[in-house]
């Protein structure tokens, strides 16, 4: 059973750094890709980043380029994400996302989600 738990979240200033952690478990797939969304009230959730496995292959919302880093461990165990230069427009829920496709279906996991707020 495949369980993603999430911490790190909080508050911070503009300006501030957070670093969100997500430790999987319980599967063992050779390719597939980790992400991470984000969600504020009234919006729809919108990828912030990704990460292929194996390959390790990066992508990044253009809002959030240059200011976060995706990334995981050797072990495949832990991915983390590494926000700088924070901004109020920044305040969602974060989740961790791993997606993977076997036998012509689609397979979507979620952890928990942890709040992050940026504020004066």
């Amino acid at each position: 059973q495949v369980q993603l738990v999430e911490s790190g979240g909080g508050l911070v200033q503009p300006g501030g750094s957070l670093r969100l952690s997500c430790a999987a478990s319980g599967f063992t797939f050779r390719t597939y890709v980790m992400g991470w969304y984000r969600q504020t009230p009234g919006k729809e959730r919108e990828l912030v980043t990704s990460i292929t496995i194996p390959a390790d292959s990066t992508k990044y919302a253009d809002s959030v380029k240059g200011r976060f880093t995706i990334s995981r461990d050797g072990a495949k165990s832990t991915m983390y994400l590494q926000m700088n230069s924070l901004l109020p427009e920044d305040t969602a829920v974060y989740y961790c996302n791993v997606h993977l496709r076997r036998f012509g279906r689609e397979y979507d996991y979620w952890g928990q989600g942890t709040q992050v707020t940026v504020f004066s």
